[in-house]
């Protein structure tokens, strides 16, 4: 497999590729732990109707978030698969695709959010909508994590990428692909045998820590890119 040599094009392309993930990183972890995780709580239809009902500018502030996300992934999809093409063309694919499988599930599980809401400001004339409305927040939940099982996949072939390309050191690809394997497993104890599931969930500051650490290389990479061809070339 042949190594990534670092030309001024690529260089834009990867500092690009950090400033998405940068992106993905705040308005992911924003819209999820900063601005819905204190609305929601699967275990309260009441309180959680009316933490929403109370806060609708906020419940709105974390899908608008999400959507950002999405689209930001989608881009980075695109960006990491011209990045890592011409060193392995199909891992490089394949990697883009279940990026992208993973981000139209996440963006299509927003749905679940939207008929929650619609759910709660039409309790009028809906029965127990507080119940109801929280079976959608609930689905907009396995949704997520539905999206998840692809994306720890995405990661561990990116990994590969990463760990072979010779333009990045080995352990952000060790980081990706323990990510990968952290997100798979938390999906499926989400699925298979939810009790666990909050067992697991400190896991997942693993996955922070690989994606973070890799987004800043991508965005220190990018930055010293053109310096490290000019030198070469004045050294020519």
């Amino acid at each position: 497999m042949p190594k990534l040599t670092l030309t001024p094009d690529l260089a834009r392309e990867i500092r690009l590729a950090g400033l998405f993930y940068l992106a993905i990183i705040m308005t992911g972890l924003g819209a999820e732990l900063g601005l819905r995780a204190p609305l929601i709580d699967l275990g309260d239809a009441g309180a959680t109707a009316e933490a929403i009902l109370a806060a609708p500018g906020r419940f709105r502030l974390a899908i608008a978030a999400d959507l950002v996300m999405a689209l930001s992934d989608a881009a980075l999809a695109i960006l990491l698969y011209r990045i890592f093409r011409a060193m392995a063309p199909g891992l490089a694919l394949s990697a883009m695709v279940f990026r992208l499988i993973q981000t139209v599930l996440i963006a299509v599980s927003l749905m679940g959010l939207m008929t929650g809401w619609l759910v709660l400001v039409r309790a009028d004339i809906l029965a127990d909508a507080p119940a109801l409305a929280l079976v959608f927040f609930d689905l907009h939940a396995h949704g997520y994590d539905l999206g998840l099982v692809f994306f720890g996949v995405n990661s561990l072939i990116m990994g590969l990428l990463v760990w072979r390309s010779g333009l990045f050191a080995r352990v952000f690809g060790a980081g990706l692909a323990i990510a990968g394997l952290v997100y798979l497993t938390g999906s499926c104890l989400r699925f298979f045998t939810p009790e666990l599931a909050p067992v697991f969930a400190p896991a997942y500051g693993l996955t922070i820590l690989a994606e973070t650490a890799f987004c800043l290389r991508l965005l220190l990479q990018g930055g010293t890119g053109h310096k490290d061809v000019r030198r070469r070339k004045i050294a020519a």
